[in-house]
């Protein structure tokens, strides 16, 4: 702020910083322009000689007063700046650091100064140079965080399902991807990879109809919460998640586009708000896929499985990063894919595909067992059972070890890597640790 006028230049006047100081024909006083005259001794205006005041120039009828007429706070009127004084204010103003009454000033006399306001213009430009370039994209814990601060500073009155959880977040993670995603980015081609018996199968297809896809697969579980089905009553009755995804691809009049991406995000929120308020009477529901089924907590974990390798496939076509989940999700991911060993493992021995069993147990029983070990974040150990799912598997009764990382494992699962590209450490039976590596991959699918 101006303090009383004592004859002394201010740090934002001609004398400040950054201006150059008057000369003897621009020195100011009160803010008005010293008029020249005879000089006393101190090379001061000599008051003897000084013309005398005279009143400024009437105002035509009905035009607002002038800033010299409009009276200031104690009956002042506020001091007019020169062109010279806003001038060298400019680069202060640039850098947001006037006082309220100098950006004033600054702001009107743009208005009226051309080369000010270009000079006003470089300016800015030039300050925004200034700034550290920072990326864009957000902290991959940030969501996490934030919701945990919230979350411990008021607890929701109806929480989502631990075991729903994953599914939360990683539908939030690839909706993250898509949200800035132009058209051009929609048609992207991605190609999905699974395992089918002895081999891997691709289909081709773009990111708007991967969406398309989960949305669909999805619907199983809508169905089983007595939701709407996104297919309608045309869904398929037969052929579980691969026949759905052939189905929505072909009826399609035209190819899926970021329309998509709505419809998607909808069925996902309205998921988790219907298992949120079951709360536990959603528990013992049961998602049938055609091939097989699986309660609701693990359909949910599986749906978040599913969304992440397909945000993995997205983010791939794109040239995108994309990290694997955190740690606890990622556990429980690679918990359901090791639970479901034992019943793949047997549906391959029935189909021909896997060694006959050595040894039958009783259900219950101990049988021979595969120690798997995940290493890295997520990782952990799990007794794999050999000869049937319905045996007991027991540390005494281990023929085979396997140590994989756990970002490999669950691509190994997703069909994107075959058991033989595995990076695998293992030790004892070949015969059951083959057994075990191509019965993870047969936990694909389209």
């Amino acid at each position: 702020m101006n303090g009383p006028d004592d004859g002394r230049d201010g740090p934002g006047g001609p004398g400040g910083p950054g201006g150059r100081r008057p000369g003897p024909e621009e020195q100011q006083v009160g803010g008005a322009p010293r008029i020249p005259g005879p000089r006393g001794a101190a090379g001061t205006l000599d008051p003897a000689h000084a013309p005398p005041p005279q009143d400024p120039p009437p105002a035509p009828d009905g035009a607002p007063p002038t800033a010299a007429e409009s009276p200031a706070p104690g009956g002042r009127a506020p001091e007019p700046r020169s062109h010279t004084v806003l001038k060298s204010l400019l680069g202060a103003w640039a850098l947001a650091a006037c006082s309220a009454e100098e950006t004033q000033a600054v702001e009107e006399h743009l208005t009226e100064c051309a080369p000010c306001a270009e000079e006003a213009l470089r300016l800015r430009d030039a300050v925004g140079l200034l700034h550290r370039e920072e990326s864009l994209d957000l902290k991959p814990m940030l969501r996490s965080r934030v919701l945990e601060e919230c979350l411990g500073k008021r607890p929701a009155r109806i929480p989502v399902p631990a075991w729903a959880g994953p599914y939360d977040t990683e539908t939030a993670r690839l909706d993250a991807l898509l949200r800035d995603f132009g058209d051009g980015e929609w048609e992207t081609p991605v190609r999905l990879k699974w395992f089918e018996e002895e081999r891997r199968r691709t289909r081709r297809t773009t990111v708007a109809g991967v969406i398309g896809h989960l949305m669909t697969v999805d619907g199983l579980v809508a169905a089983a919460l007595g939701l709407d089905d996104p297919l309608g009553g045309g869904a398929p009755q037969q052929g579980g998640a691969t026949a759905r995804t052939e189905h929505y691809w072909s009826s399609a009049g035209q190819p899926p586009t970021r329309h998509v991406r709505k419809p998607w995000r909808e069925q996902g929120h309205a998921l988790l708000r219907t298992v949120s308020f079951a709360g536990r009477g959603a528990a013992g529901l049961t998602v049938d896929y055609g091939p097989f089924a699986l309660p609701l907590g693990d359909a949910f974990l599986e749906r978040a499985f599913e969304c992440w390798v397909h945000a993995w496939d997205i983010a791939e076509a794109v040239d995108y990063p994309y990290d694997a989940p955190s740690g606890p999700d990622l556990n429980r991911m690679i918990d359901l894919a090791a639970r479901l060993l034992p019943s793949a493992l047997a549906h391959r021995r029935r189909t021909g595909l896997a060694a006959p069993a050595r040894r039958l147990a009783e259900a219950g029983a101990p049988g021979r067992t595969l120690r798997l070990e995940i290493e890295g974040s997520g990782g952990g150990s799990w007794d794999i059972a050999l000869d049937s799912p319905a045996a007991a598997p027991s540390p005494e009764h281990t023929v085979a070890r396997i140590a994989l990382d756990g970002a490999e494992f669950c691509q190994l699962a997703a069909g994107h890597i075959s058991p033989e590209e595995a990076a695998v450490g293992q030790d004892g039976d070949r015969e059951a640790i083959r057994d075990v590596l191509f019965a993870a991959a047969s936990l694909s699918r389209l």
